[in-house]
């Protein structure tokens, strides 16, 4: 019934019954929150009561029994991983540290969309930019850009899958035992591209930093309650999706690109306004959200300065397609591609 797209779908039901909703997804009991009212008082207001994460099977293994700062129960432990990334790993020091890098990097890429946009090439952006994180990342974590041996990128790719996939098992736990999707079996392949890892970087190499790849900007932020009005082990979707969309949030259409409508607001999307939560909120919103928004926005403002951009093949701008899959960070179903030209004088 919620279909591929469940985000949309849950937004649809939300109009029909309201901000916040009572379903069952399976056998597991769920509340739908979908406006930003509603997000503050999950992520705010009673952040305390919903900061852990549910027991889902695919947490389980990736992250080594729910150990990792992204699904670990809220407790003694999360707090000190949590402090250990937030401190010694993605502090502000670290990263301006890898500054000089991050230019450097992006500098190659200019270079590259230069060639392209001089021989008038098509540009698939979002595999140059892809591309471009995966060096990045390997950088601050190993110290080189690429490996032949071993390839950050479809890593990265699997945990997202993985991480946000529907699994039958976490809804339906006596399925689980019969594993219909292969679910186990693809997580047990991807416990294999860490194999990859140890043999190609041993366990001796001191690890300076966490891609923000590998933590999660949440589409959905899920949690399961320890409250007293709300029954224990029932799932809490925030659906971020939806709340960027809802009309009250906004004095514009939120379904249009108006950049402008951010000109004279303090509005922002650190979490501490419910009506973007692209890194999640309170307690449990990413650590890395730092750095994903400077690495972010020097490579948005390196692309706008430097090139002028126009679709391919005739395609105007309304004809560009937007649709997207479903998935922890409900990203593109097809690539963007463009055609650079350069716009410098020097």
């Amino acid at each position: 019934m919620l279909g591929k797209l469940p985000h949309r779908s849950l937004h649809q039901l939300a109009k029909k019954y309201g901000p916040i909703m009572s379903m069952r997804l399976g056998s597991v009991p769920a509340i739908v929150v979908s406006s930003p009212q509603a997000a503050e008082l999950f992520l705010k207001t009673h952040d305390l009561l919903f900061a852990s994460r549910p027991m889902l099977q695919a947490s389980l293994y990736m992250s080594y029994g729910n150990k990792g700062v992204a699904f670990s129960e809220y407790g003694p432990y999360w707090r000190s991983v949590r402090k250990l990334c937030t401190l010694q790993l993605l502090s502000a020091s670290k990263i301006e540290y890898f500054a000089p890098m991050r230019r450097e990097e992006v500098g190659l890429l200019v270079d590259s969309l230069k060639k392209a946009a001089a021989a008038r090439e098509v540009v698939d952006i979002s595999l140059a930019v892809g591309d471009l994180i995966q060096n990045m990342t390997c950088r601050m974590i190993f110290g080189e850009a690429k490996n032949s041996e071993f390839d950050l990128k479809p890593l990265a790719k699997e945990v997202l899958n993985l991480a946000g996939a529907f699994n039958i098992a976490d809804y339906v736990p006596f399925l689980g035992a019969f594993d219909l999707q292969n679910f186990r079996g693809m997580i047990l392949n991807f416990t294999y591209l860490h194999t990859g890892i140890d043999k190609t970087y041993g366990y001796k190499r001191k690890l300076e930093v966490i891609s923000p790849l590998l933590l999660p900007r949440n589409c959905m932020e899920e949690t399961i309650i320890d409250g007293y009005h709300i029954p224990k082990n029932t799932r809490i979707i925030v659906n971020a999706w939806a709340i960027g969309r809802d009309p009250n949030a906004w004095s514009d259409n939120a379904e249009e690109f108006l950049p402008e409508r951010f000109a004279d607001t303090s509005i922002d999307l650190r979490g501490h306004d419910f009506q973007l939560l692209p890194f999640g909120s309170g307690r449990r919103g990413c650590p890395g959200m730092q750095l994903g928004l400077t690495i972010t926005r020097f490579v948005l403002a390196q692309l706008v300065h430097c090139f002028n951009w126009e679709l391919p093949d005739g395609v105007l701008p309304n004809e560009l397609d937007m649709s997207e899959i479903f998935g922890l960070s409900v990203p593109r179903a097809n690539h963007l591609v463009a055609v650079p030209k350069y716009r410098l004088r020097v």
